[in-house]
């Protein structure tokens, strides 16, 4: 299968999904990408990344059930897919790769 790529945010979302087990929503995963990462992420922007990666193939959603606390409404749940759940791999095994190259004490750039 061709490799896909994916951007620093879709990647962060992807792991965010993955990490959540099957039990991954919007607000969720909006409240959870603020916290570990300290940026400013709004729910609008987290909705476009799940459709980019589920457009991919490397989520898939389901509707939860509905709960009293959301006044009957269900959440829309996003599940890793094998494919995508091998690209996170395949990132980690890069960059895990690359880091290796990388020597203790790199010759640094003075800044001036």
């Amino acid at each position: 299968m061709k490799r896909t790529y994916l951007g620093e945010f879709e990647e962060i979302v992807l792991l965010l999904v993955a990490g959540m087990d099957g039990e991954a929503y919007g607000v969720g995963i909006t409240h959870k990408l603020n916290e570990e990462t300290d940026r400013s992420v709004r729910l609008n922007q987290v909705h476009a990344a799940l459709h980019r990666l589920q457009e991919k193939g490397m989520v898939a959603s389901r509707m939860g059930d509905p709960t009293p606390e959301r006044g009957g409404r269900r959440k829309l749940l996003f599940t890793v897919t094998a494919y995508g759940y091998r690209t996170l791999q395949d990132i980690k095994a890069m960059r895990a790769q690359l880091w290796n190259e990388v020597p203790p004490t790199p010759k640094l750039a003075i800044n001036l």
